[in-house]
């Protein structure tokens, strides 16, 4: 396996990732959580072009593509460093010849994370606040909620958002992947992880599981070993030095392998192949600031880290799986990078 690192810019406070497609050519987006950060959207087959989404007003936390349009997504912006996020909103982006038009969607203060889940014809809205209020940086005494609402065919129309779990603390992490055969949401806190599964029909109520009960940051979800069942990996606690990896046994999620090397303020994690080979990928934002992915050998029956870059400080990383190419994404933030890292055999 053969990895390339590809600088795509000097980016500020470089925070979120994702990706979309537009006219057929796929199209790599950077966001800042600056407060008056930029967005980006690069592209070609080297990602040596680049579109300006916006250049004013970051905060990006999160981009989610819109399905079944031509390159048009949804972001948060307005949530600001040092958990500066009482004008967080959600925002539609189009894209319009070589630019974007950007419109506001939905306000929610303190909006962090936030999918699109499709059921059927119906594209379920679920998004996690982080606290619902704050008096200064570490008052987390108001904590936060999960909403859930249906998106509009037509995004001009409002959409309602409902609260349906209260008292979340440090209400930080998002995954999105099967439970039980179907498409779900994983969402952490001081809590645990919950499980989220939408309704077959918009009537009908959500289907909630408590599937981990410890101070959880960050998760990802990913049949690693390949027996058939989904491991989790976590951060913990909230922006946490601790990565455990559970294992379903008995009913029962429990801890079968821990990272085990120093690590401070674990923060990116995605689970996705590799040129073929299952692995999490994931970044560390302080002291050695690695980016690593982690594996189970089969001839040896454990697991094993395969680090990729390190002195980078990875905030989020999205891979995205070509017939040719892997690629890994990641905002460089501790370093105010923006790189892309092509994996061929």
């Amino acid at each position: 396996m053969n990895i390339r690192k590809i600088v795509l810019d000097d980016f500020y406070r470089a925070y979120a990732v994702g990706h979309v497609t537009i006219d057929q050519d796929l199209h790599i987006i950077v966001a800042s959580e600056a407060i008056e950060g930029k967005a980006i959207a690069y592209h070609g087959d080297d990602f040596s072009k680049k579109k300006l989404i916006w250049e004013d007003q970051g905060g990006t936390m999160s981009i989610v593509p819109l399905p079944n349009t031509n390159g048009e997504f949804l972001a948060v912006r307005n949530f600001f460093p040092g958990f500066n996020a009482k004008t967080a909103k959600v925002v539609h982006v189009k894209p319009e010849g070589e630019g974007f038009i950007v419109s506001d969607f939905l306000e929610l203060p303190y909006l962090h994370r936030f999918d699109l889940i499709t059921v059927g014809d119906t594209h379920y809205f679920i998004g996690a606040t982080l606290c619902s209020s704050k008096t200064e940086r570490e008052d987390w005494s108001d904590p936060g909620k999960v909403f859930v609402g249906v998106l509009p065919k037509d995004l001009s129309e409002k959409m309602t958002v409902t609260p349906i779990m209260h008292h979340l603390y440090h209400n930080h992490g998002y995954y999105r992947a099967p439970y039980q055969g179907k498409m779900s949401a994983y969402i952490t806190s001081d809590e645990g992880v919950f499980v989220f599964t939408p309704p077959m029909h918009t009537k009908d109520v959500w289907h909630v599981d408590h599937i981990i009960k410890t101070r959880v940051s960050d998760v990802a979800v990913f049949d690693i070993d390949d027996d058939g069942q989904d491991e989790i990996l976590s951060i913990e606690p909230f922006h946490g030095n601790t990565m455990h990896l559970y294992k379903k046994i008995d009913d029962v999620y429990q801890i079968v392998y821990t990272v085990d090397r120093p690590i401070e303020f674990a923060h990116a994690m995605e689970g996705t192949t590799l040129w073929g080979q299952k692995a999490f990928v994931c970044g560390i934002r302080r002291l050695n600031q690695e980016l690593f992915y982690l594996i189970y050998d089969q001839e040896t029956k454990s697991y094993r880290i395969i680090d990729i870059d390190k002195n980078v400080g990875p905030a989020n990383v999205k891979v995205v799986n070509q017939d040719d190419r892997d690629l890994i994404i990641a905002a460089n933030n501790t370093i105010h990078q923006a790189a892309v890292y092509v994996i061929t055999e």
